[in-house]
């Protein structure tokens, strides 16, 4: 019995990308690339994130790394962004009001740079002007003036002390303890001597006229006390008027400029009263200032940073609204910083050195984070939440926290935040938060899943070409010719394995471009064609594959036994694929299967040492109800089963070889030879039906590769999964191998049809009569199944006897 009719043609066994349809001689002609290739579900998704102002439609955009995920959301976003209006300018000033806090000040875009030019030009003149009121002559005369009308009053009041201390026989006297009344008589301050020989009527006459004299000299004394704070008050009343004279106009011109800010005009009247307060400070200090040898003195110069403008955010320079991407998002990277200088040992502070982070740069426009990077930061995520759902951005030192004493710092005023915030992370990443962040679903409603996939339709393939020009011109590359453009779609669609869909990771593919125009510059090309492409992928094989070529030399030399020709009773080449980081590769592996009377069941010698994996030993598990629906509806199964990978020492797991497993186990029953040029993969169902796998394509070329090293005679080939057949991107060689009959691809749908192409006996299919074809393989596998339950049951039965 022939099974041609099974085989795939070479033509089934790639899929080739016409050169012809490609309208330039070289991508140099072409336009570049507008939008993104193949993404019109993520790309829909995100217009509508973006275009939906609730604050909780943030974006996550999900895909894994080389997609396109964060090309794509910057082309968007700049796209977008030039069109929408240029955000406000943010500064932070000092407040006069509360001790330790900043306030922030929103002005429309540019004014925020002008009012600190114009606040550090203040400073300036301040600096300069407020000392020339203090050494002009008008100060000197209006405080002499001042000075000397107090003297006068002081005078006049000594002097009538002093008459009515004389009407009463006392005169006035400076000691080094202030004014003291002297008894006197004839004109003459009396002594102690000529006191003590006064009459005790005059002695006591002078006491008590002594006493009264005393009050009024204390009450004069009060009010000359009184009289110079009075001088003091009107003194400093006179400074702030002559000061408020020579800084008021400077005001003024600017309190014009910005009339229509009734914040900046509290701020000037906060000023000019702060100022006014100081007046102190302003004075020429009087005698020398104490120096401490060995210690540098600070400058006693009166600062005037207080009235300086921390121009916090300066939006001047844009065209349209923000976009920032933050590549590290610490929490201070973020949401700002507190900067401090060390003076005299201490951490000093003040509203100049606050520092603007990611998020008030991107506010009024958009912020892009790495979800990864975001949550590996401590307090980022957290924060990020809070600011969403409060809407403002406030700067905090987190090492509060962690401080056992807390310490005086400042706290800046919250900026209201309005900004769209997009994530960008793999799937899992999004899944895991889904799960198990209730506000994650809260805050970032809006999904953009990026595909790792395309559909293979003539549009795509144009705007690859169209891709292949852009990174050719963006990166000063060597052009490609239509057939190096035909080849790269075709790695694309290997890359995916599907001949209806082309690869989405346009990292791989950007690097396949750069690789092939470094060696169409080596070889002198101006091109680069299928050849230079071709190179570019074999050398990006070699520099991968040491494992491969090391575990085809055991082969080759015997180590691993594995048979290309000839037929073994339950011996089957089962195809694995070898996964190495970068790179994958198929080899086969040789699969056992034997048989004997028992109960048993399926024996699975991975799964008993614990080198399976819960896939593989679920394919295992199926085959014993397979067994059971076909074979056990009439009678018990009496066997048992060890199936065992050969020379197998590392894990096994995946379900793709339970059809392998399945023809050992009907060739050891029937005892049909299995021919050993033939491969097979492919999973299998409890009814027998093929199912698809993986790696088809690694897998047949790793079985080719043996072969071709022990001999290709005409007779040896893979069978796969019909399913399969349009995943097939076979290199070249292996095609032409198929076309000129060496080698051979069989798809197959189920056991039955595999089984035939493995033995060459039909498989038989049940009759009406209620039995297989006699000499088919299920009816030698039935035969042997009831011969096996009848001994079981005759030896039980002896066993009985016995007893």
């Amino acid at each position: 019995m022939t099974m041609n009719h099974k085989k795939l043609a070479a033509e089934a066994l790639s899929w080739q990308c016409d050169p012809a349809q490609f309208e330039f001689a070289s991508t140099a002609e072409l336009p570049p690339l507008e939008g993104t290739i193949g993404q019109d579900r993520a790309v829909t998704a995100i217009e509508f994130g973006l275009g939906i102002r609730d604050g909780g439609f943030n974006l996550f955009v999900l895909g894994e790394p080389g997609s396109g995920r964060s090309s794509t959301i910057r082309k968007l976003l700049n796209r977008r962004a030039a069109d929408e209006p240029v955000p406000d300018d943010w500064c932070y000033l000092n407040d006069f009001k509360e001790t330790g806090r900043a306030v922030c000040l929103r002005l429309p875009t540019g004014r925020g740079k002008e009012l600190q030019k114009e606040m550090e030009a203040l400073v300036t003149r301040l600096a300069e002007e407020i000392p020339k009121v203090f050494e002009s002559k008008e100060y000197e005369q209006q405080k002499g003036q001042i000075a000397a009308a107090y003297q006068e009053k002081h005078r006049q009041l000594f002097e009538r002390l002093e008459a009515e201390a004389n009407r009463n026989r006392f005169v006035l006297q400076r000691s080094v303890s202030g004014l003291v009344l002297v008894p006197t008589k004839g004109g003459q301050p009396l002594s102690q001597q000529e006191y003590e020989e006064l009459s005790d009527e005059e002695r006591e006459g002078l006491d008590r006229s002594g006493s009264e004299l005393q009050e009024h000299l204390a009450e004069v004394m009060r009010q000359v006390r009184d009289q110079e704070k009075e001088m003091r008050a009107e003194t400093t009343k006179m400074e702030k008027e002559l000061l408020l004279y020579a800084i008021g106009h400077l005001f003024e011109d600017l309190e014009a400029r910005y009339g229509e800010h009734a914040q900046v005009l509290e701020h000037f009247a906060d000023c000019k009263k702060d100022l006014l307060d100081r007046i102190d400070e302003f004075r020429p200090s009087e005698g020398p200032t104490l120096a401490i040898p060995g210690l540098k003195q600070l400058s006693q110069e009166p600062s005037f940073d207080r009235y300086r403008v921390n121009l916090f955010i300066d939006n001047s320079e844009l065209t349209g609204a923000p976009v920032v991407y933050e590549a590290n998002p610490t929490y201070f990277n973020v949401f700002g910083r507190l900067e401090h200088v060390i003076q005299m040992g201490n951490a000093i502070t003040n509203f100049t050195m606050i520092k603007p982070g990611a998020l008030h740069r991107a506010n009024g426009g958009y912020l892009i984070l790495d979800c990864r990077e975001v949550l590996i930061n401590v307090f980022t995520y957290e924060a990020l939440k809070r600011s969403i759902r409060k809407r403002e951005i406030r700067i905090e030192d987190m090492a509060e926290q962690f401080r056992l004493i807390a310490t005086v710092s400042l706290k800046p005023q919250p900026v209201p935040l309005d900004c769209k915030i997009i994530l960008i992370g793999t799937p899992q990443l999004y899944y895991l938060l889904y799960q198990f962040d209730q506000d994650f679903r809260k805050y970032f409603k809006v999904k953009a899943d990026f595909d790792r996939m395309m559909k293979n339709t003539w549009e795509n393939v144009q705007q690859y070409a169209l891709f292949v020009a852009s990174k050719c011109r963006e990166e000063s590359l060597r052009h490609f010719a239509p057939s190096g453009v035909a080849r790269l779609v075709e790695y694309s669609a290997r890359l995916i394995e599907d001949q209806g869909r082309l690869s989405s990771r346009f990292l791989d593919i950007a690097d396949l471009i750069r690789e092939a125009s470094h060696y169409t510059e080596r070889h002198g090309h101006e091109l680069v064609g299928a050849e230079q492409v071709e190179l570019a992928i074999e050398a990006r094989i070699y520099r991968s594959n040491k494992v491969e070529e090391r575990i085809q030399e055991f082969i080759e030399d015997g180590t691993l036994l594995v048979d290309t020709q000839g037929a073994v009773v339950g011996q089957v080449n089962g195809l694995s694929v070898y996964m190495l980081g970068d790179y994958s590769f198929g080899k086969p592996s040789r699969v056992t299967v034997r048989t004997f009377l028992g109960k048993g069941g399926m024996i699975n010698i991975e799964r008993e040492v614990k080198l399976s994996g819960p896939s593989h030993d679920k394919g295992v598990l199926i085959l014993s109800g397979f067994f059971g629906e076909r074979f056990a509806q009439d009678k018990p199964l009496a066997v048992a089963a060890s199936i065992c990978f050969e020379q197998s020492y590392g894990g096994v797991d995946g379900d793709s070889a339970s059809s392998t497993e399945l023809y050992g186990l009907l060739s050891s029953l029937s005892g049909l030879p299995i021919r050993q040029g033939i491969a097979v993969t492919g999973s299998v169902n409890q009814r027998g039906q093929i199912q698809p796998i993986g790696g088809v394509n690694e897998k047949i070329e790793g079985f080719y590769a043996v072969c071709k090293a022990f001999g290709l005679n005409g007779e040896q080939g893979v069978m796969i999964p019909v399913q399969n057949v349009k995943n097939l991107m076979l290199k070249p060689e292996v095609i032409t191998a198929v076309r000129e009959g060496r080698f051979h691809i069989w798809a197959v749908t189920t056991i039955d049809e595999g089984i035939e192409i493995l033995t060459g006996v039909p498989a038989g299919e049940w009759q009406a009569g209620g039995s297989w074809p006699e000499g088919s393989v299920n009816a030698l596998v039935d035969q042997r199944l009831r011969q096996m339950a009848e001994a079981l049951h005759k030896f039980g039965a002896g066993k009985e006897g016995e007893k």
